[in-house]
């Protein structure tokens, strides 16, 4: 298994929970944010990119440019806190209540030389793309050509704003992996109200 450092990324605006912080909604009596912290304790570092507020001990915290800039933007922030020597880097979603140790484990396992990353797939063969880890050079990389200009304009002060996750991981060579374990899948994020529903059910 990989040295790596986490990226939690919790600054969406949640418009379909109607701008609530979503991160901070409790499943299983916990702060979705914090049971994705969880998932990664055995990281180095551990960032959460989003608002400011309370977290978990050992837990490095900043922000997008421009606040609420989207995924990508995040990413960079993130990335740039994380040691040059870390080769691995999880870039994960805030609302992944019922990813596990276990589950980031086993995208680990699946990295090796001949793919940039690996993520989950859902049932439906569709990458779950903020719930992977990938190797930190290939990452930055393509980072560096987003924010050169390349692919769709953006405001220069913040040419990184608005841009999705998959131009930033376009080109990248992805091992697909799909959920074999015990219990709900990793992957499941909560967008709506009847998710985290659906996620509470899960943790009981």
């Amino acid at each position: 298994m990989h040295a790596y450092a986490a990226l939690v990324l919790a600054g969406g605006s949640a418009r379909r929970m109607g701008g609530v912080d979503k991160p901070a909604r409790t499943v299983g009596g916990l702060p979705m944010r914090d049971r994705v912290l969880a998932a990664v304790a055995d990281a180095d570092p551990r960032i959460l990119v989003g608002p400011p507020g309370p977290v978990p001990a050992g837990v490095r915290v900043t922000r997008e440019d421009p606040p609420g800039g989207g995924p990508v933007a995040a990413a960079a922030a993130g990335l740039a806190l994380v040691d040059a020597g870390t080769p691995v880097v999880a870039l994960l979603a805030a609302d992944l209540p019922l990813l596990t140790r276990v589950a980031v484990g086993g995208l680990l396992d699946r990295l090796d030389a001949d793919h940039d990353g690996a993520c989950y797939v859902d049932d439906d063969g569709r990458r779950q793309m903020l719930c992977g880890v990938w190797w930190a050079a290939p990452l930055r990389a393509a980072l560096g050509r987003l924010a050169d200009g390349s692919g769709s304009p953006r405001h220069a002060a913040a040419p990184l704003a608005g841009v999705p996750v998959r131009a930033l991981l376009a080109g990248l060579r992805v091992c697909e992996v799909p959920w074999s374990g015990a219990g709900p899948p990793p992957w499941f994020d909560c967008d709506t109200d009847e998710d985290v529903r659906r996620a509470e059910e899960w943790t009981r």
